[in-house]
């Protein structure tokens, strides 16, 4: 009889980051079982789930948003008083107003060329930003300085498109990116190294960065060098033809432009990183166990640090897009709370970049459809937030939407943890 103790074998670090970095893969990809349809794989690697959790999801979201709107609109709450004599009339009013309001939700973002346009002159920066949070996720930092690299990013692109002029443009447009990515780089590369170096939180000092970012746009503003010297309020110079995204030929008239093609193209070479690189596998393997990645010979710091500044540069080429692509000048506040809604573009999409390019032209979607149907319905500005964000939390909670209809959880698809908790 051996009386020995039980003695839990050793940690072996191999194994534990090959774990490691294969659950995170799956997750991160959100894989469907071999077998499924290709409509189930292809909904569950853009949203984490089956099909059918995603189609009640939208009705969910639609049939709570519709008596929001009902219970909102006038004619139908007057008709409401008088509902048991006769209910026709509130069912007429309600369905008007629920018809109304998203009748011009979906043709205002989806209507036409110069909605479709709208659409993605608002997702383009979305994506961009939902892309800037979404790479940290990856290696576990939480960067909430994605505003204030959109304007670190936008400032920089700026400066360079206003002060260079008789250049041409596959010179000066490519010269005024770079300056924007680099910028925000440098911005996203600081709490990087404060984290790696100190254990300073990135929370913390990313949104420490996000008020140094305003502020220091605002002074620079109100210097001679940047500011317009034809105007009295603080609008920068106006920025180069030659540094600004063409728009499209043939669509002049509309607003999209070159810019949604470099997002478009950042977020396939982001993928590529965070899926097929060595990098990507060590941003990963940090992410769901530095212990482990640690003992590997991988080096947290270095993963914290890049993470960060490749999230840095992504935010920057929103800020680019804004100024280079749409505005045309540097002002104060330009960037519009961009930053902080990466932040729920990147968590609406789990963190995977399909998942946030999905979720960002769905927000896009949300806030071009969200702008129509307040100028068509008279619905107000805080009922159509109400009405976007309950779309956003049924799709964001596939768990909730199983619970409301008792969908069995095993349906062979992963559950992306996309942060970790705080101090971990």
């Amino acid at each position: 009889m051996n009386d020995e103790p039980n003695v839990p074998p050793a940690d072996d670090p191999e194994a534990d980051i090959a774990a490691a970095a294969e659950r995170e893969r799956e997750s991160a990809t959100h894989k469907a079982p071999l077998g499924a349809p290709a409509t189930q794989r292809f909904v569950a690697a853009i949203t984490g789930t089956s099909v059918v959790v995603t189609i009640l999801a939208f009705v969910s979201a639609i049939v709570l948003g519709a008596l929001v709107i009902t219970f909102s609109d006038d004619a139908a709450l007057e008709a409401l008083g008088y509902v048991t004599s006769r209910p026709s009339d509130f069912l007429s009013a309600a369905g008007s107003a629920v018809y109304d309001a998203y009748h011009a939700l979906v043709t205002g973002s989806l209507g036409g060329l110069g909605q479709l346009s709208e659409t993605l002159v608002a997702a383009t920066p979305l994506i961009a930003t939902g892309l800037a949070v979404a790479i940290p996720l990856r290696a576990g930092l939480f960067n909430i300085g994605a505003e204030g690299q959109v304007i670190a990013g936008g400032l920089t692109a700026g400066i360079v498109g206003f002060s260079l002029s008789g250049w041409p443009i596959v010179i000066h447009l490519p010269l005024a990116v770079l300056a924007g990515l680099g910028g925000a780089a440098l911005m996203g590369w600081l709490p990087g190294v404060l984290k790696a170096r100190t254990g300073a939180h990135e929370v913390i000092t990313t949104i420490m960065l996000n008020n140094t970012a305003a502020l220091t746009t605002t002074y620079l503003l109100s210097t001679a060098f940047i500011r317009n010297p034809t105007r009295n309020d603080p609008i920068s110079k106006g920025i180069a033809e030659s540094a600004r995204f063409p728009r499209f030929p043939g669509l002049g008239s509309y607003r999209v432009n070159v810019s949604i093609i470099l997002v478009i193209v950042l977020a396939i070479i982001a993928f590529w990183l965070l899926e097929r690189s060595t990098t990507g596998f060590e941003l990963n393997a940090v992410g769901s166990n530095p212990v482990a990645a640690t003992s590997a010979g991988m080096s947290p710091n270095r993963a914290i640090i890049i993470a960060m500044a490749i999230g840095g540069a992504m935010a920057g080429a929103a800020g680019a897009a804004e100024i280079l692509g749409i505005q045309g000048r540097i002002t104060d506040g330009f960037s519009a709370g961009i930053g902080f809604d990466g932040i729920t573009v990147a968590l609406l999409g789990r963190g995977s970049v399909g998942g946030t390019v999905a979720a960002g032209l769905l927000f896009g979607a949300l806030k071009s459809g969200g702008r129509a149907m307040q100028a068509q319905t008279g619905t107000s500005l805080d009922l159509v937030v109400v009405i976007q964000a309950l779309i956003i939390v049924f799709i964001a909670a596939p768990g909730l939407v199983r619970a409301l209809y008792r969908i069995k959880a095993d349906d062979g698809l992963g559950t992306t943890r996309v942060a970790k908790g705080w101090g971990s």
